[in-house]
């Protein structure tokens, strides 16, 4: 297997911008990721490409044949999920093209390869690709972009041909997609003879950056600009497109193009509105174009866009977006926990879009809801056997929420599948002068420090405990300054050099404690995080969680479910003066620190056939045994409640 070039992002003129480490150069050689990513390379990336081959999904790509009966049925809004279905193609190359990186696997090349020549040659002259417009209603491209995905669709396609570029080093798929590219240009912008539209679904946008980041050719940087920069110009592309298909623009089933971010140019936006996942990808793009473009009218949009949903619109798990009417955002402190929707690809999306802002501006307050994805609203979308998965990540449930093995709209488990393949590229992030490490957990990492290369082992039991190593290895003597973030979580932090304590008072900014030496070989970094067990409130604009409490530990929010209880958890009462501990519970899913307390439990005994009566329920007392959220439906079904009423 040959390699490509490795990857250096272009540089704005007068900005630094950190450089994410290769993924492939950071192993996960123990502790609780390598589990993780093995689990997703073994079992995830292999029976992900079979349930596209039994639920009809590859059949979309047989060109040369008829099109067969819909796989998905047009819904009443005129959508099928068929129509963008080469998104989760995209997705799967992406995630495999990772594994490949690292554990190259001739099999599994070879069903890319597969996929990429079916790509290859259902694709028109003038470079348009989409396998539904292509074979059903080559006459309707172009005439949709509210409804139909179609650059969508064309985005996962391209960041799949970047990931098995630089994975393997061949340029057919990319070369597919540079000619997809080539057509989009053709086609869009504001030159005179071009359509002036852009695709409602963000998600080309940031791939456009990522092929900007290989080819170096400034149309593709240029072309993620303009649809960044005509998203929202009024009047509506969207309303004079319905016109030309004779459609009234009024019945718009949204509404609002606040759906799509499009009411109103981007660096007008205070509010975090409309679907989830399209939010956080044109966020992500507008972070990357931040940079790129040394725009900071879209840094300082993504600064109040982050603060509105950390602020008032996140779950304390890290999922977002309450509504499945919409797959997103209603008013802010809105965050019911039954009916939350919380999508998986949403906590995916904004992990990407937290990571690209701290490459900008190293802040902690980046990261740390980085951190929150990881551990529970993102991975609490895939199951721990790596084979079934959530759409929706609810809060609550009285034991109706099943994982499923496949959707109906399965894009949330190649999201979650190329998150975790990619995971090394987040732990750490370089420039020429520093290293910082957003991560913690253990792994062996290659890095470039200006021209230094550098060696780190991290060893540790995070998320699980607290103490962790860093021991470096260099070519020679190097100075650098190491940063190192100090989670938002943590209240008591100590940090030591070759046995010498660090002076936080003196080293912290933006959470990230700065340690300037010369290093060598041998050198140990040792980190102790305080891992009490926290309570934690809602801000009381939230009114479901109003009397209510969570249980956190570190960065892992936890749930009580009803096959350790053994009824209900929605009958517990916490007293506020409780002790809880922690345990490892070595048994558990493959390993878990679980939280263990005493609670109330509203006795029911002595009800009877009444439902209501002038005195309240007596409690009694009830031990409980509180489990990570993310590990939360990978057992016996029932109840789960992470919000309990305190007394």
């Amino acid at each position: 297997m040959t390699s490509s070039p490795r990857f250096q992002p272009a540089r704005a003129a007068g900005r630094q911008r950190y450089r994410p480490a290769e993924h492939s150069g950071v192993v996960f050689d123990g502790g609780f990721w390598q589990s993780w990513t093995e689990t997703v390379r073994n079992v995830t990336i292999p029976t992900q490409h079979k349930r596209l081959e039994e639920e009809g999904f590859l059949e979309v790509l047989d060109f040369d044949k008829p099109a067969g009966p819909l796989v998905r049925p047009i819904q009443p809004s005129g959508l099928s999920m068929q129509h963008f279905f080469d998104s989760d193609f995209g997705k799967w190359i992406e995630a495999a093209s990772y594994t490949l990186k690292v554990h190259p696997n001739a099999a599994l090349e070879a069903k890319i390869d597969a996929i990429v020549e079916k790509l290859e040659k259902g694709q028109m002259a003038d470079g348009y690709l989409n396998s539904w417009f292509i074979r059903r209603e080559p006459d309707r491209r172009w005439t949709n972009l509210r409804d139909l995905h179609e650059m969508y669709s064309m985005g996962h396609l391209l960041e799949g041909a970047v990931a098995y570029y630089e994975a393997t080093g061949k340029r057919r798929f990319l070369d597919v997609m540079i000619r997809a590219v080539d057509h989009i240009i053709a086609t869009f912008g504001a030159e005179p003879g071009k359509l002036r539209g852009y695709d409602a679904h963000e998600e080309i946008e940031l791939a456009l950056v990522k092929l900007y980041r290989v080819t170096r050719d400034p149309r593709h940087l240029k072309l993620a600009t303009y649809f960044v920069d005509e998203r929202g110009r009024m009047p509506s592309y969207y309303d004079e497109e319905a016109r030309k298909r004779g459609e009234s623009p009024d019945d718009y089933v949204y509404k609002t193009y606040a759906y799509s971010q499009a009411h109103m140019p981007v660096r007008d936006q205070h509010q975090v509105v409309g679907h989830a996942v399209r939010a956080m990808y044109l966020f992500s793009a507008m972070a990357d174009l931040s940079h790129e473009n040394d725009d900071p009218t879209l840094k300082e949009a993504c600064d109040r866009l982050f603060d509105n949903l950390v602020g008032r619109q996140l779950y304390v798990t890290g999922g977002l977006g309450p509504s499945a009417s919409n797959e997103g955002f209603t008013r802010e402190f809105d965050l019911p926990n039954e009916t939350a929707y919380a999508e998986t690809c949403a906590a995916v999306a904004l992990g990407f879009w937290s990571h690209r802002m701290a490459q900008v501006d190293l802040d902690s307050k980046f990261t740390d809801r980085l951190e929150t994805v990881l551990y529970n609203g993102a991975l609490s979308g895939i199951s721990r056997d790596g084979e079934h998965y959530f759409y929706e990540n609810v809060l609550e449930s009285h034991g109706q929420h099943r994982r499923w093995k496949w959707h109906y709209c399965p894009c949330c488990p190649t999201n979650i599948a190329r998150f975790i393949t990619s995971l090394g590229q987040y732990f750490y992030s370089t420039d020429d002068h520093q290293l910082a490490v957003h991560l913690y957990g253990t792994n062996s990492a290659e890095l470039t420090v200006g021209n230094s290369f550098v060696r780190l082992i991290q060893e540790t039991l995070y998320p699980w405990d607290g103490d962790i190593s860093l021991r470096f290895a260099v070519e020679r003597p190097s100075r650098f300054q190491l940063r190192l973030r100090i989670p938002g979580w943590c209240r008591q932090a100590q940090i030591s050099v070759n046995g010498v304590a660090v002076d936080l008072d003196q080293c912290v900014t933006k959470g990230y404690a700065a340690i300037s030496r010369e290093w060598r070989n041998g050198d140990e970094v040792r980190i102790g995080f305080s891992m009490p067990v926290e309570r934690i409130y809602a801000h009381p604009a939230v009114a479901e969680d109003g009397g209510r409490v969570a249980l956190r530990r570190g960065p892992v929010v936890y749930c009580i479910e009803e096959t350790d209880l053994g009824s209900e958890p929605q009958r517990l009462r916490l007293p506020a003066s409780e002790e809880i501990s922690a345990r490892y519970d070595a048994a558990l899913l493959g390993g878990a620190t679980v939280l263990e307390g005493t609670a109330l439990e509203a006795d029911i005994t002595d009800w009877q056939n009444a439902l209501y009566r002038t005195a309240p329920a007596s409690l009694k007392e009830r031990p409980f045994t509180a489990i990570p959220y993310h590990l939360w439906a990978n057992r016996e079904p029932g109840a789960m409640a992470i919000w309990l009423q305190e007394v």
